[in-house]
């Protein structure tokens, strides 16, 4: 039957499109979020760029030209290689190729100067057979996307370092220990963050007092120093499984101070709400309204506040590698990289050895793009 209104006249029947405002009134909360997030498209570009990197990360093996430790005597320092589709006499060509290199002695400085062989082309193929390798250490293959064929052929896109290592593959094996880290140190921090702000925000009193003089005294400390001494306590005979997730800890130690303090301000607003007292009059524990009932209210403030955090985490591994006091050779990292940038006289003459870096800003840049969009939708309703 329809429905009518005071004055007699029936009521407007509402309906549920893709283009109309009814439509609102009954999204969830995440497809409210989705709606908006989607409006801010800078942070759908850097989602598309965040998610390209977390493949990158997870193929390297495949997407890498080469090993990231080959090293090669003849190539110390060589300059990138310029992909070319017009040869030296004008010619076209749809295959993609590179001119070798040829090598002389600067005969003042004795150093090795390299320049194009004009007279030896690699095309550049796909699917390539290269060096074989173990696809997350289970799955033996050797085709690489990406490479060349033939003696003496290389595809040093963008150079090779000082033992003659192309920089290239060494960036992108890279992305998987800098981009994992700051994914399981923010995991990490989460659990911890929740858990312990939680407790303060929720029970209050001398535990909260007790959480709350742990969190200060934490970020009282200088963040490099506080964190060169937690490094500097890994044993030197640590291997790089164990260096990694001593990274992670550290960084993890530090880092869920920020998180305590966002969680502990939510419950302190929540903790009177109706449903929290409904969970606490129906026999709920305290644990269960903590972990059940009141932290999913906010998860999207959660999760804005994550994607805002990995990037201050992927920084800090960095900023350690860098330092030498982080990730150790052989273990390839973006903060292990730059290391080789410490010397001026080096990336003077080597600038291509600074591209780990820029690595570094794009991760960076996008995750911190993302995080504002996702703090924006997370609230759906506001302007």
């Amino acid at each position: 039957m329809q429905e009518t209104l005071a004055h007699g006249q029936p009521a407007p029947k509402l309906t549920i499109s893709d283009g109309g405002e009814p439509r609102l009134y009954v999204a969830s909360q995440w497809r409210l979020m989705w709606w908006r997030f989607t409006k801010h498209r800078v942070a759908v570009v850097s989602l598309w760029i965040v998610a390209l990197l977390y493949v990158v990360a997870a193929f390297v093996e495949f997407l890498a030209p080469y090993d990231p430790n080959t090293i090669s005597a003849q190539h110390k320092l060589a300059p990138p290689q310029r992909i070319r589709f017009v040869d030296g006499a004008g010619a076209f060509s749809l295959q993609p190729f590179v001119y070798a290199y040829r090598r002389d002695r600067n005969p003042e400085t004795l150093a090795w100067i390299y320049s194009e062989d004009r007279t030896k082309r690699a095309p550049i193929q796909f699917f390539v057979k290269g060096q074989p390798y173990r696809l997350w250490g289970l799955f033996e293959s050797d085709r690489r996307l990406v490479g060349v064929t033939g003696e003496g052929a290389t595809l040093f896109l963008l150079g090779a370092d000082r033992l003659g290592r192309d920089v290239l593959s060494r960036i992108v094996y890279g992305a998987r220990i800098s981009m994992s880290i700051g994914l399981l140190g923010v995991f990490v921090s989460l659990v911890l963050g929740v858990f312990m702000g939680g407790l303060s925000g929720y029970f209050g009193g001398w535990t909260d007092l007790l959480i709350q003089r742990l969190i200060e005294l934490l970020q009282s400390a200088p963040s490099i120093p506080l964190y060169m001494a937690l490094a500097a306590a890994m044993p030197l005979e640590w291997e790089g499984p164990q260096v990694y997730f001593a990274m992670v800890t550290i960084l993890s130690f530090i880092g869920w101070s920020g998180m305590a303090r966002v969680v502990r301000g939510r419950f302190l607003s929540l903790r009177e709400e109706a449903f929290v007292k409904a969970a606490r009059l129906s026999g709920s524990g305290e644990m269960r309204i903590i972990f059940r009932h009141m932290a999913p209210s906010f998860y999207s403030h959660i999760i804005a506040s994550i994607t805002l955090a990995i990037p201050t985490m992927i920084l800090s591994e960095t900023a350690l590698s860098f330092l030498g006091i982080g990730m150790r050779p052989p273990a390839v990292s973006w903060g292990v990289l730059l290391q080789e940038a410490q010397n001026i006289r080096t990336v003077a003459f080597s600038p291509w050895l600074l591209t780990p870096g820029i690595a570094v800003v794009v991760a960076v840049l996008a995750f911190n793009f993302l995080g504002d969009g996702l703090r924006d939708a997370a609230d759906p309703y506001g302007q």
